[in-house]
């Protein structure tokens, strides 16, 4: 969760959004340059922990995206992230991350229902039944 960003124009034009991936990692969208650049992550917790420097490879979410991978444990950090002449903080709340649940738990899971069209169904019936119904009490009167 990212609680602060600081953004840092340099005068390459080099522009640094640092930002927490919602689970252990930092993510960071630099723009302004038309190549990749060398990043370097540097973080520091409450009590005094820190982790760094690690220097952070584009990611493959397209040009500009960098990202750390899990590299911080549950907790607040201050994580600093500098590159060519340019530099960008952040404040951010770095979580365990989610394990998917077992097999078994998704076997003993209900199966959502899709009742978008279900009422339909019903709505059918009950004018086939309907008109059933309506048949028959005709034929009754006639005979």
């Amino acid at each position: 969760m990212m609680v602060l960003a600081l953004f840092a124009p340099s005068p390459s034009g080099l522009q640094l959004e640092v930002a927490g991936d919602g689970a252990a990692g930092v993510t960071v969208r630099a723009s302004g340059t038309a190549d990749d650049v060398r990043l370097v992550l540097t973080a520091t917790a409450e009590g005094g922990r820190t982790v760094g420097p690690i220097q952070l490879n584009p990611s493959a979410e397209g040009r500009g995206f960098y990202s750390s991978g899990p590299v911080l444990s549950p907790g607040r950090w201050t994580v600093v992230v500098t590159g060519p002449s340019a530099r960008a903080s952040a404040v951010v709340e770095a979580r365990a991350p989610q394990s998917p649940p077992s097999p078994a738990a998704r076997a003993a899971a209900p199966a959502p229902k899709s009742s978008s069209h279900l009422w339909l169904w019903g709505l059918a019936a009950l004018v086939v039944a309907s008109a059933f119904t309506a048949v028959a009490l005709v034929r009754l009167r006639r005979s």
